[in-house]
């Protein structure tokens, strides 16, 4: 028995609640991967899976096993990559997740770019608004917006630039219905509504020690910022986006942030950035290594978004500068 591959198997098995979904991921037939599971098993005389013909779950000494195994197959491919990409060239296929607005607005320009500059990389770019698992999907990098409460333990974080939201609008909106002067007047405009996350019809805003909390309601809601913002262009009503969306839209005149002099108050710490995401695997990696450097500075810090003459200064006092670590 190859106890490192029956380890993989029993790993991917748990990872993908079963054996059918595990056997279509390592491309193996699922009679193979059930008998690596089995042989295992037996060399170790105990039971790690519960099997049923619905699901499996861990067995007390599963559990044990599968932490142990996470690590030393992450130790493996770590030291498999520190030999393989020794010479310090980036080369080979790269898998990267990132939210779909943002992918094609601020990923998609520079690629022709970046695969000019590092011939041998090969991208596998997937686009996703949901909650990219970088272990199942075998991912090597996800990027991701906003809050990292949900991202998982040992994982390493890398901030690639600052996350900050405005409330903006339209010429045509402000000439019928005039420009809010304080957040407590949002209550009587027409605010369009991103249902992405939870606590979505509640803008919060903080200036000095003052603290707001508004109830908002407007004619349209939806789970697509780009939508909301073509809306808002249109008139309709005011959006509460970040910069990385509308930053070039203030910048060309198409819009206009008001309420300027508070911020937009986040609801976690960790809520005002946009980061790259990897395990601790590929803490080595080159392609990783050269593809997060490449971003950040073609980005640009402060971003490339956010570099206008009316953009308000003061929204930068809650924007962490660039750092990296590991999630906790």
């Amino acid at each position: 028995m190859d106890q490192f591959a029956a380890m993989r198997a029993f790993v991917k098995v748990v990872e993908t609640d079963g054996f059918s979904e595990a056997a279509r991921q390592l491309q193996m037939a699922v009679s193979s991967v059930t008998r690596q599971v089995n042989a295992l098993e037996d060399m170790l005389n105990t039971q790690l899976l519960n099997r049923s013909t619905r699901s499996i779950s861990l067995t007390p000494q599963g559990r044990k096993y599968y932490d142990k195994a996470v690590r030393i197959l992450q130790d493996v491919e770590e030291a498999n990559q520190c030999v393989a990409e020794q010479e310090e060239v980036p080369r080979g296929l790269l898998k990267v997740s990132m939210p779909v607005a943002f992918g094609r607005l601020h990923i998609a320009p520079i690629v022709n770019d970046f695969l000019t500059q590092y011939p041998e990389v090969r991208l596998d770019l997937r686009l996703s608004d949901g909650l990219s698992n970088l272990v199942e999907e075998e991912l090597d990098i996800v990027i991701r917006i906003g809050n990292l409460d949900r991202s998982g333990a040992n994982l390493i974080v890398r901030k690639i630039a600052s996350r900050i939201r405005l409330v903006c609008g339209s010429a045509t909106y402000f000439t019928q219905h005039g420009k809010p002067k304080h957040p407590d007047e949002l209550a009587h405009h027409n605010c369009l509504l991103f249902t992405y996350s939870m606590g979505y019809d509640v803008w919060r805003f903080k200036r000095d020690t003052e603290v707001c909390e508004v109830k908002v309601s407007g004619s349209v809601i939806s789970s697509n910022s780009e939508l909301l913002r073509q809306v808002c262009l249109g008139g309709t009503g005011l959006i509460l986006m970040p910069t990385w969306l509308i930053g070039e839209d203030i910048q060309a005149g198409r819009l206009e942030a008001v309420l300027t002099d508070f911020q937009v108050h986040p609801q976690t710490n960790m809520d005002m950035g946009i980061y790259a995401l990897y395990l601790p695997n590929r803490r080595h990696s080159v392609r990783v290594k050269t593809f997060i450097d490449f971003l950040m500075k073609r980005l640009g810090d402060p971003p490339y978004w956010e570099v206008f003459s009316t953009f308000p200064a003061g929204c930068y006092a809650n924007a962490q500068r660039v750092t990296d670590r590991h999630s906790a």
